[in-house]
């Protein structure tokens, strides 16, 4: 169970992983592994765009995504998941999050809007529902992955304004619970 979320909290953060995959890698069947990648897909930076997604991945600009276009993680879940497991260190970036992040409990974000700011200025993001894991991180993680992430997955995000991200330090802001908190930044708004 994770605590609440506080709107007004403002928390010093680590961007450990920002992943940005042209096409999915985890189709098929689980057992018969990973399609293998096509280029670079993690980055030192990422560009968001508002109502889109991450510039350059699978899901950017796809209208059945657009709510749930930007996946954020936090790495203590995956050392929680490593610990249960006895697996040793797991690798971040096989569980497809565009954002992995060291210092908050981003599952307890849920249902809220928060920023990022790594040094380029804000951007605005609104925690739609949780990233629930699938059977593929049995395969690419260790056995017994896929149930150890339940309830932590991390969450999808609806960018709310454009902007970008790097590795390193920043700063998380929770400002407010869903639509209200920031609907004025929304595309296509008139305020």
């Amino acid at each position: 169970m994770h605590e609440e979320a506080r709107v007004g909290t403002v928390t010093s953060v680590t961007v450990e992983l920002l992943l940005a995959s042209p096409r999915s890698r985890y189709v098929g069947r689980p057992s018969d592994g990973p399609e293998p990648a096509t280029g670079v897909e993690t980055h030192d930076r990422l560009e968001l765009r508002a109502g889109l997604g991450v510039v350059g991945d699978r899901y950017f600009a796809r209208p059945a995504h657009r709510a749930a276009s930007v996946t954020v993680f936090a790495a203590e879940s995956l050392e929680t998941v490593a610990r249960l497991l006895g697996s040793g260190p797991l690798d971040a970036a096989a569980t497809r999050r565009n954002i992995v992040l060291r210092g908050v409990d981003v599952d307890a974000l849920t249902g809220l809007t928060f920023s990022l700011d790594s040094g380029d200025g804000p951007v605005l993001l609104r925690a739609n529902r949780p990233a629930n894991p699938c059977a593929w991180m049995d395969v690419v993680l260790a056995p017994g992955a896929f149930r150890a992430l339940r309830g932590r997955g991390g969450i999808r995000c609806e960018p709310l304004t454009s902007g970008a991200l790097r590795l390193g330090p920043a700063t998380l802001a929770v400002l407010g619970e869903g639509d209200g908190a920031v609907s004025a930044t929304r595309p296509g708004s008139s305020t």
